[in-house]
């Protein structure tokens, strides 16, 4: 008898304890989610990478006024959730990835490349952008310079930081970008990333990958 009730106060105390913790789950990822949307609404300006390319979140890629004056006419958006902000004032390509290791983004890389030569050639500028402007777009960015300008990954990667501190592909997109600098040069090079620690670079893949 004695034996039950124990187990009775422990099984009727889990529930509550189990909604407790549930509902502190919840709070902080509510102040998360608030942090977040705190710096996505700061970040809302293209970042220049060099003449007519820019790289920047999916705040910089609604941001009219910022494109406008600063000739952006082409955007490059690498995401598979986002959707054309201004359809009607520049020219859209949309590459649907999601931000996960095991994405095939090198597939695209060329028609990335292409995309974002045509509109240099028309006198335009193109801002690559996915939703935070840290991975999937940064991953693009690099290919470029890699396979535009004859740079390595680590010098790559060094420049769209120095530009962007925030940038920082995953780890599958890193293996990419060696795959590529392999076809291009032979042999990849020792890439030390960037430990620069920020609020965006502690975001789990969630909504914000997709």
């Amino acid at each position: 008898s004695l034996s039950r009730s124990s187990r009775d106060k422990g099984s009727s105390s889990s529930p509550a304890m189990d909604n407790e913790t549930y509902v502190k789950n919840r709070i902080q990822e509510l102040v998360r989610l608030i942090k977040v949307a705190r710096v996505y609404r700061q970040d809302n300006v293209p970042s220049l990478i060099q003449q007519g390319l820019y790289l920047g979140s999916f705040a910089a890629a609604s941001n009219k006024n910022a494109l406008k004056s600063c000739n952006v006419t082409h955007i490059l958006t690498v995401a598979s959730s986002l959707r054309p902000a201004h359809p009607g004032d520049f020219v859209y390509k949309v590459v649907p990835v999601v931000d996960k290791e095991d994405t095939n983004l090198e597939a695209y890389f060329d028609e990335c490349i292409h995309f974002i030569d045509e509109a240099k050639k028309q006198g335009g500028s193109v801002l690559v952008h996915c939703f935070v402007g840290k991975s999937r777009s940064v991953t693009v960015v690099v290919a470029y310079l890699m396979k535009k300008h004859g740079m390595t990954l680590t010098q790559a990667l060094q420049h769209v930081q120095s530009i962007r501190p925030v940038a920082n592909p995953n780890a599958g997109f890193i293996r990419q970008l060696q795959d590529l600098e392999k076809s291009l040069q032979g042999m990849p090079s020792l890439l030390f990333l960037n430990s620069h620690v920020n609020l965006m670079s502690m975001i789990s893949c969630g909504v914000f990958c997709a």
